[in-house]
């Protein structure tokens, strides 16, 4: 028995905590809004936290598999796969009634609610629970908010980055001592609400390099536009090559974005950056797929010696923003 196991059984267990958890890991074909799940985890956990079972699928996506060099499932691999209707129900039957757990859960969470309105119905979860947020609620010493550090910090092993079933298996194995610890600490679970899609079109556009679609106006639309908050952090300055970007870095973008820019654009806010409409000596950093190109964002970008970066390294970097100094 841990000292985890200790504290647990010395503690009262709180009343309030959900009696259960499905821990979800699911890989796609990109970040956008008309992008595809190609495989699924999900291991169904007690209101302990212990491992009741775990189930594991590919999908096919119907259409290219996206970063093959980050997630290796080919078009060849997911060819015979089931179509996400043909799995549907037996991935709502481990997700309901339970809280869904994942690492950057509003990502999960947004990624499953669209299948679910693409297929004409909608996922039975009413709750999710981020693992980073409970992390920072538990003021766990970690260097940065990536799931292996979290992983790391409770000596758990992975065996395969970006394969679901094994970054659900490090999850489910990471989230049962987050949450003995925070029951024995009598802190409150980050549980948000899950709300459903309850629209979908029929003619989902197939993103593509080069291709930058736009969900203002139109009967594809996404949702209505809208003016983004002021961001809430200073500017830290720039960003340094190899390192986590900051809340507050002001990012300019500039060029085609396979990604919807607009959904691009939200990610970065979201996560804490500023969205900058023009390149100065403050940008932080420029996002272009075309460095080499004469826009005025690049041109600037390069007299100022402003840091560039593509849209794929930015996206990768979107998942591990540290926090503002406090």
């Amino acid at each position: 028995m841990t000292m985890l196991d200790d504290l647990t059984t010395a503690a009262t267990w709180p009343a309030a905590y959900p009696q259960g958890y499905a821990v979800v890991d699911v890989e796609t074909t990109g970040l956008a809004r008309d992008d595809r799940i190609i495989s699924a985890a999900v291991y169904r956990l007690d209101a302990q936290g212990n491992v009741e079972d775990h189930w594991y699928t590919l999908v096919n996506p119907e259409r290219d598999p996206g970063p093959v060099w980050i997630h290796g499932l080919s078009s060849d691999v997911l060819e015979g796969a089931p179509l996400f209707p043909e799995i549907a129900d037996e991935f709502a039957a481990r997700l309901d009634g339970r809280v869904l757990v994942a690492h950057n859960a509003i990502f999960d969470w947004q990624m499953i609610a669209r299948e679910y309105a693409r297929a004409r119905s909608t996922a039975p979860v009413r709750q999710r629970l981020c693992t980073i947020a409970l992390s920072k609620e538990l003021a766990l010493p970690l260097p940065n908010h990536k799931l292996e550090s979290l992983a790391a910090h409770y000596g758990v092993v992975q065996q395969r980055a970006h394969h679901a079933l094994d970054d659900a298996r490090v999850l489910a194995e990471a989230f049962r001592p987050s949450l003995h610890a925070a029951a024995a600490g009598g802190v409150r679970l980050p549980l948000l609400e899950c709300r459903p899609l309850t629209e979908w079109t029929d003619t989902p556009a197939t993103p593509r390099i080069g291709y930058q679609a736009s969900y203002r106006g139109g009967s594809g639309t996404w949702r209505a536009s809208r003016k983004r908050p002021a961001c809430p952090y200073p500017n830290p300055g720039r960003y340094e090559p190899d390192q986590p970007l900051k809340q507050g870095m002001r990012v300019a973008f500039s060029g085609d974005t396979s990604v919807d820019r607009e959904l691009l654009e939200d990610r970065a806010v979201e996560a804490g950056l500023h969205v900058a409409t023009s390149v100065s000596r403050l940008t932080s950093l420029l996002v272009t797929n075309d460095p080499d190109s004469a826009t005025s964002k690049t041109v600037k970008a390069k007299s100022f010696g402003t840091p560039v970066v593509d849209e794929a390294a930015f996206t990768q970097l979107l998942r591990d923003v540290t926090p503002a100094d406090g």
